[in-house]
Order: C-alpha cells, then structure tokens, then sequence
C-alpha cells in the first residue's frame, strides 16, 4: 500500500496583510471561539496603564489549540537557545499585564 502523499502547501499574503507589534494580548472565550485582542500598552503617568487595542482574531477551538501546542514548542526552543523567558522584568515590583 502506498502511502498518502501530503498535498503540496501555497502561502500568500492577502491585499490587506499587515504587521505589528503587540505588547498587550486579551482573550476571551466561548462556547464555539477565541477572541484574541492584539494591542500596545503605554505608560505616561505613574497611576495610568494605557491598552491600545487594533486587531481582533477569533479562532476555533481547534485552531486556539494548535496555535498553543505551536507556541508552547516554540517557546522551549528559544528557551533552549537564548535562556529563560522571565515574566517579569529586572526591576519590576509586579508581574506583566
């Protein structure tokens, strides 16, 4: 018996693909999807976090899964390559937001 083939794979960027920087990532979830909320956190005054929200993704349950399993191999890699990813930074008195 032959072995399936794995079909070949085209990636493309739409039109409309962008890309930015989030320090920020909000989810929430329901019974059929994730919601992701990409933005930047500032900081101008001591008492005032500012969240700057510009790109919502919803994912299946499946797809918010995979993304964790590919995230959580990625992060061991570069754990492995560069040292522990601290979730706080030197000199914080508190933990990320």
């Amino acid at each position: 018996m032959i072995p399936p083939q794995a079909p070949k794979l085209n990636i493309s960027n739409a039109a409309d693909y962008r890309e930015n920087y989030s320090n920020s990532v909000q989810v929430r979830v329901n019974l059929w999807d994730f919601f992701l909320m990409f933005g930047t956190i500032s900081q101008t005054v001591p008492d005032t976090v500012n969240i700057s929200n510009f790109q919502g993704v919803y994912l299946s349950p499946q797809q918010a899964k995979a993304l964790a399993n590919l995230l959580n191999q990625n992060i061991a890699q570069y754990e492995g390559t560069f040292g522990e990813i601290r979730l706080e930074p030197v000199g914080s008195t508190g933990p990320l937001q």
